[in-house]
């Protein structure tokens, strides 16, 4: 017994995300020495390898997609908060922080992560092999929620800039939130076999992970839960108390102000990032790219409805309208991703296609 708690108190992957809570609440809204950044940071990246261990605990014992769901709406919804919060305090500087961040999220999540999966699994296999049932639909709502939240405003005429009159914002919001509900229920019932890693020749892949190791207890999976909301509250956390370090780097770089979202958007998915990484690796294509779409789609689904609340109190004007150049690469992605989805099978070459989006996204961003 006393063994068993030794291991337990010297687990980096429980030790770590509680220590990353304890320094968050010694530095939140302090100003931090050099020294002091450079201690956050580490304890960032190890809060998101620990977020990533328990998240593979909770899946193996929930089983897909149950288990890419819970990474993914975990994330988004402290995502959400996150933005809220900045958005509060931020005053005019973060009008477009909603957009920003959405659409970087959506071009990490449907290009970053999905096309290192692809590689990785690629390399491993020659051809990565998925469902484009569920996959393809998963595509559709990103693609769909992306286009009512991001695209419409650039074109409505009720006010001046790319924003929402509040009726449209309503609406959207409703719809954003319908949508993403209706393909929870499609995923996780009616439907689920969609979202089930395929073997080479089409079939369906046992539902519960690796198929040898057993499901950990349910003790096990619910401190694995614990411990990954209190990881992810840890990276979020961790994320904005080095944001400040982050913007006066990109200040002295000369960088758009719209570049420090992108930046924290990278921090903030890379719990989903190495996750993903990690099943294409073990031939779990499917699992990756539930991850992918679904944190984009997660993002946009959960964010609008968020940001249609906090409005309520808001000043100022709310701009959710992309302009030309992140247009011409939101209809880039979606069309790629169409072409990379309907076979079911994919190369080296889509994976590298859409690594390609993502580095002239992140470059355009950085000089548009």
């Amino acid at each position: 017994m006393l063994a068993l708690l030794r291991s337990r108190v010297t687990d980096w992957t429980l030790t770590v995300p509680v220590l990353a809570v304890v320094i968050l609440a010694l530095t939140w809204g302090r100003e931090l020495p050099p020294l002091v950044v450079g201690v956050v940071a580490t304890f960032l990246a190890g809060a998101v390898l620990a977020a990533v261990h328990h998240a593979e605990v909770v899946a193996h014992k929930v089983g897909e997609p149950f288990g890419s769901l819970v990474l993914a709406v975990a994330v988004t919804v402290i995502e959400v908060a996150l933005i809220v919060t900045l958005m509060i305090s931020g005053g005019d500087k973060t009008v477009s922080l909603a957009r920003d961040t959405v659409f970087a999220a959506v071009m990490i999540t449907c290009n970053g992560i999905l096309g290192l999966s692809l590689l990785l699994a690629a390399l491993r296999r020659r051809v990565a092999v998925f469902n484009p049932e569920g996959t393809g639909g998963a595509l559709a709502t990103v693609a769909t929620l992306a286009t009512l939240s991001l695209v419409v405003p650039t074109f409505t005429t009720s006010r001046p800039g790319p924003e929402f009159s509040p009726p449209q914002l309503v609406f959207a919001a409703v719809a954003s939130l319908a949508l993403y509900g209706l393909f929870v229920l499609v995923q996780t019932g009616r439907h689920r076999d969609y979202f089930l890693p395929v073997t080479s020749d089409g079939t369906v892949a046992d539902a519960d992970g690796d198929g040898h190791a057993d499901p950990p207890s349910a003790g096990a999976a619910l401190a694995s839960l614990i411990m990954l909301l209190v990881a992810l509250i840890a990276v979020v956390g961790l994320a904005k108390m080095v944001s400040p370090a982050i913007e006066a780097g990109v200040s002295a770089a000369n960088l758009p102000q719209a570049f420090v979202g992108v930046v924290i958007a990278l921090l903030v998915l890379l719990p989903e990032t190495l996750a993903a990484a990690r099943a294409a690796r073990r031939d779990r294509v499917q699992i990756s790219l539930n991850l992918a779409l679904g944190s984009a789609m997660a993002s946009i689904g959960l964010t609008i409805p968020a940001i249609a609340i906090a409005s309520i109190w808001l000043d100022g004007p709310l701009l959710l309208g992309l302009g030309g150049t992140q247009l011409t690469l939101l209809a880039l992605t979606v069309v790629t991703g169409v072409l990379t989805v309907v076979p079911g099978r994919a190369t080296l070459l889509q994976g590298g296609v859409h690594l390609v989006l993502l580095a002239a996204f992140v470059f355009l961003a950085a000089s548009p």
